[in-house]
């Protein structure tokens, strides 16, 4: 329908979904995987918004237009989960979620996906671009661990 991804494009979240990694992610920033969606840990941070997770389908839709309903409802459950166990381990004060469609709505990777960010007072997300460096694994790790950890403690729970 109105599909903008390039000739030859090799998804890099289709590679991490089926198990691959690249420089930019790994398997170990993977935080939670349902049947029908997957979220991990942002390489590429905004300034004052560092850890925000990325939730994708793990079937491959370009944008909203393109979305299935069962892997909507399935993104949107994650999102949900995703935003509370950050709002529980960062010490944030809210959250926000953002998607984007297009190149004119700033969609720059040709899989849907959803941001779901941490908020803190006067952080200036909307203001702001992400980092021009791409966060390590190492400065991904603790937000990666805090998060898996709040998702082991919910199953136990269950």
């Amino acid at each position: 329908m109105h599909n903008h991804t390039p000739p030859g494009y090799s998804c890099p979240f289709c590679h991490l979904i089926a198990g691959g990694e690249d420089a930019l992610t790994t398997q170990h920033d993977v935080v939670r995987r349902t049947d029908g969606a997957l979220a991990f840990v942002a390489s590429r941070w905004w300034p004052n918004n560092r850890g925000h997770v990325l939730v994708v389908p793990t079937e491959h839709h370009e944008n909203l237009y393109d979305l299935s309903r069962p892997a909507g409802h399935a993104v949107h459950d994650l999102v949900q989960e995703v935003a509370i166990a950050v709002r529980a381990t960062y010490g944030c004060e809210g959250i926000s979620t953002r998607q984007h469609n297009e190149p004119a709505g700033y969609q720059d990777a040709w899989h849907y996906h959803v941001h779901v960010f941490p908020r803190y007072a006067d952080d200036n997300l909307y203001n702001t671009r992400h980092l021009p460096d791409p966060a390590t694994a190492a400065e991904r790790a603790p937000y990666v661990a805090k998060l898996r950890d709040h998702f082991e403690q919910q199953e136990k729970h269950r």
